[in-house]
C-alpha cells in the first residue's frame, strides 16, 4: 500500500472495481445468504421503482441506505433475503404510453381497449433493466436480480389484495375522500412534490359575491371572495375566523349592506355617486394609485358602519344559496361556520367552501357536519367536466367556464367586484394542463387500531411514523 501511495497512483474507481470482481469471483453475497438460511430471518420490504427510467442520485443514496440496513442486520445474526423489485403499475407508465397513442381522454382508453392499453403498458416496464442492474451492482449493493420480481407479476397483486382482504374482514380498513392535487390532463392525482415541478405565471379571474342572509332585517349580505368561480356551483357553506370582528355597512350610494371583516373593508370597492359615475375617465385609474388611507377614507366616504360583531356570532347564520344544484343539503348547509385558518391577508375575511374543491373546505364542512363523508358529491368528473347535475354547465371543463359563471352571478345580482390577477400557478408536468384541487375516493387504513392490536398481542412493536393516519 506504501508503494501504491508513494507513487500517488491509488485510484478509488479501480480499486471499487477490483472488490466487485472478487465479490462475484467468491460469489459473496450468493454464500452469505446460504451460510445464514437457517438464522431468524429478518423481513426487509423494498419500495421498488419505475424501470420506465434511468437511475438518478435519489435512487443512488436510497440504495446505499438500505443496502447498510440489510447488511447489519445480516452482521448481527439475520437471514435477510433481498430481491429487486419493478413497479409497473401507475402514471409514469401511462403517461408514456398516452403520449405514444395520443391519448387525451379517459373514454379515449376504453375505447382502445383495457387489454389492448395494459400490453402496451407491459412493453416499456422494463426498458432499462439492464441498465439499472449495471448501477446498482456498480455502487456495491447486494441484491437479487436474478429472482426479482414485478408488480404486474399476478402472484404478486393477489398478494397485496389478500392483505387488503384481511385488514377489511378485521374492519381496519374504510373508504372515504382525500382533497389533492389533480391533474384533469392525465386523469389522476399528483403527490405535493409532482406539484412543484411546473408553476408558471397566468392570469386568473377574481371576483367578490354577495350571499344574502335570511331574515335579516336590513337584507344584509355576506361577501366573499374567490378566484376559482368555478368552484361556486358546489358551494355549501361560508367560513369565517371567530376571533375577528365584522361589520355591517351600508352603501351610501346603493343602499346595499355587506358584512366583511373590519380588516378587510378596504377589500370593497369604492363607489361613486351617481352623478359623477360618467365623470373625468381619469377618475377610477387614480383611485388604485392612492395610499391604503388615502383608499380608506374614501371607504368611510362610501359606507356607513351599522354593526361590529365578533366571527363567532356569525356561526350558523344561514344565506341564500347562489345556484340550486345542491337544495337536497339545505337542512345542513348554506350556513355559517368558524376556523382558525381563514386569515386576514386577502378577500374580505369570508370564504365560500366548496367541500369538493379545497382541503379545508373539505375538513371544515365535515366537521361542522354540512354534510358526510357518504354523500359527498363530486360535481367535476375525471375530465375536469362539469357532470350532469350541474345543469347550465354540463360537459364544459371548468376553467373555460368561468367567464359564464361569472356572467351568471352577475345576471343574478350578485357580483360585487371582478377582475383578473396574475399569480403563481401549479401545472401538472406532464401534460401541461393547470392542476384542481379535487376530492377523490380513497381507502384509508385505521393505523392507530393496528398498532393497539399488535401491543395487546404481545406482538413484536413496529414503527409507525406519526404522520400516518
Amino acid at each position: 500500500m506504501e508503494e501504491v501511495c508513494e507513487g500517488k497512483e491509488f485510484s478509488f474507481p479501480t480499486q471499487e472495481e477490483k472488490i466487485l470482481s472478487f465479490w462475484s469471483e467468491i460469489k459473496a453475497f450468493e454464500t452469505q445468504l446460504e451460510r445464514t438460511k437457517d438464522l431468524p430471518e429478518y423481513i426487509f420490504y423494498d419500495g421498488p421503482p419505475f424501470a420506465t427510467g434511468l437511475p438518478h442520485y435519489g435512487h443512488i443514496l436510497a440504495g446505499t441506505i438500505k443496502d447498510i440496513v440489510t447488511r447489519y442486520q445480516t452482521m448481527t445474526g439475520h437471514h435477510v433475503t433481498r430481491r429487486f423489485g419493478w413497479d409497473c403499475h401507475g402514471l409514469p407508465v401511462e403517461a408514456e404510453i398516452d403520449k405514444k397513442l395520443g391519448i387525451k381522454r379517459r373514454d379515449e382508453v376504453f375505447k382502445l381497449g383495457i387489454d389492448k392499453y395494459n400490453e402496451e403498458c407491459r412493453g416499456i416496464v422494463t426498458r432499462y433493466v439492464d441498465e439499472w442492474e449495471k448501477v446498482v451492482v456498480r455502487v456495491g449493493r447486494w441484491i437479487d436480480f436474478k429472482n426479482d420480481y414485478k408488480t404486474m407479476d399476478i402472484k404478486f397483486m393477489e398478494s397485496v389484495w389478500w392483505v387488503f382482504s384481511k385488514l377489511f374482514e378485521k374492519g381496519l380498513v374504510y373508504k372515504g375522500f382525500k382533497v389533492m392535487p389533480y391533474s384533469t390532463g392525465c386523469k389522476t392525482v399528483l403527490s405535493n412534490f409532482e406539484v412543484q415541478q411546473n408553476y408558471k405565471d397566468v392570469p386568473d379571474p377574481e371576483i367578490m359575491v354577495t350571499f344574502p342572509i335570511v331574515d335579516d332585517p336590513l337584507n344584509a349580505a355576506f361577501v366573499a371572495w374567490t378566484t376559482t368561480p368555478w368552484t361556486l356551483p358546489s358551494n355549501l357553506a361560508l367560513c369565517v375566523n371567530g376571533n375577528f370582528d365584522y361589520i355591517k355597512v351600508r352603501n351610501k350610494y346603493t343602499g346595499k349592506v355587506y358584512v366583511v371583516a373590519e380588516c378587510r373593508l378596504s377589500a370593497l370597492p369604492v363607489e361613486k355617486p351617481k352623478s359623477t359615475a360618467n365623470g373625468p375617465a381619469g377618475d377610477s385609474k387614480t383611485s388604485s394609485s392612492k395610499t391604503k388611507s388615502g383608499k380608506a377614507e374614501k371607504l368611510l366616504d362610501s359606507y356607513d358602519l351599522l354593526e361590529k360583531v365578533k366571527g363567532n356570532e356569525l356561526v350558523n347564520k344561514k344565506y341564500e344559496p347562489l345556484f340550486n344544484y345542491f337544495m337536497e343539503f339545505s337542512d345542513t348547509a348554506f350556513r355559517v361556520v368558524a376556523d382558525d385558518y381563514v386569515t386576514d391577508d386577502s378577500g374580505t375575511g369570508i370564504v365560500h367552501c366548496a367541500p369538493a374543491f379545497g382541503e379545508e373546505d373539505y375538513r371544515v364542512c365535515i366537521a361542522n357536519q354540512i354534510l358526510s363523508k357518504e354523500n359527498l358529491i363530486v360535481s367535476v368528473d375525471d375530465d375536469g367536466c362539469f357532470i350532469e347535475k350541474i345543469t347550465d354547465f354540463s360537459g364544459r371543463y371548468v376553467k373555460d367556464a368561468d367567464k359564464d359563471i361569472i356572467e351568471a352571478v352577475k345576471a343574478k345580482g350578485r357580483l360585487v367586484k371582478s377582475g383578473s390577477f396574475m399569480h403563481s400557478y401549479p401545472f401538472c408536468w406532464r401534460s401541461d394542463t393547470p392542476l384542481i384541487y379535487r376530492a377523490v375516493p380513497s381507502w384509508f387504513i385505521r393505523v392507530e387500531e393496528i398498532k393497539e392490536q399488535l401491543l395487546e398481542n404481545n406482538k413484536q412493536t413496529y414503527w409507525v411514523p406519526d404522520y400516518v393516519k
